[in-house]
């Protein structure tokens, strides 16, 4: 008489049957998985497939040369598990950090969000015809698809986008001054990509308790940037060491 198995979660099963593959020198069919757990073969066969869904486990058949149709066998996948815990946020610290010991943090950070912006805005293809309204709208779709929840002012005389999440919100507030620079620098970079005549001036962090704000603008004109700078534009965009502006006064006091 089979023992009854103790009830047991379906992701605590799964993993029973996963380390059981592992643990085996050579491939196992569903019967003898389910024999060696104490579980029905309709269940091992729920959770093998699930797991060769994952990437976890592989199947394979074996011909043996009788009539009828060849087992199934499945065996655990040789390779880093893909389903396996992740902690992209303690890697995200670790460069934060490093970047905020920089003895200029917010410019290095912004030349990385300006690289890292104009590679997500590749793949997109502007029409010319389609005016300053075509690149910022791009710009909309791609801070909705990294998570900002762009919102867009409705009056036509304020050129801003409301940002109600900030996708990297603990690190924000340890570290502003590493990553509000990346993300002025990501949307600056999409939108030079795009060959946009429109440019983000500043980004305004936590604006209100739920809101940052990001102040588009007229983009310098190409020949502009050869012209020497000038010393007497105290937070232009064309000012390299002011390019940190957009975090405000509220974030230093």
């Amino acid at each position: 008489m089979t023992k009854r198995a103790t009830p047991r979660r379906p992701a605590a099963r799964r993993t029973q049957v996963l380390r059981l593959l592992r643990a085996a020198n050579q491939p196992l069919g569903i019967t003898e998985i389910a024999e060696r757990l104490g579980i029905h073969a309709n269940t091992a066969r729920f959770h093998l497939q699930t797991l060769v869904d994952n990437g976890q486990v592989e199947s394979m058949t074996v011909e043996r040369g009788a009539p009828g149709r060849p087992p199934q066998l499945f065996r655990a996948a040789r390779r880093m598990d893909p389903m396996g815990p992740r902690h992209y946020r303690v890697l995200a610290e670790i460069l934060t950090s490093t970047l905020a010991d920089d003895p200029d943090p917010s410019e290095r950070a912004t030349e990385a969000g300006r690289g890292w912006g104009r590679l997500q805005a590749s793949a997109d293809v502007v029409d010319s015809d389609g005016g300053d309204d075509r690149s910022v709208q791009l710009l909309i779709g791609m801070l909705d698809e990294l998570g900002f929840a762009p919102d867009e002012s409705d009056d036509p005389r304020r050129r801003e986008i409301g940002l109600r999440n900030c996708p990297f919100l603990e690190l924000a507030a340890d570290h502003a001054d590493v990553v509000c620079p990346v993300h002025l620098g990501l949307m600056r970079g999409a939108m030079e990509a795009w060959g946009s005549t429109v440019t983000v001036d500043r980004l305004e962090a936590f604006a209100e308790p739920d809101l940052c704000r990001v102040h588009l603008s007229a983009a310098p004109r190409r020949d502009a940037a050869l012209r020497p700078r000038s010393s007497g534009l105290a937070g232009s965009d064309s000012e390299e060491g002011a390019e940190y502006h957009q975090c405000e006064a509220e974030q230093a006091e």
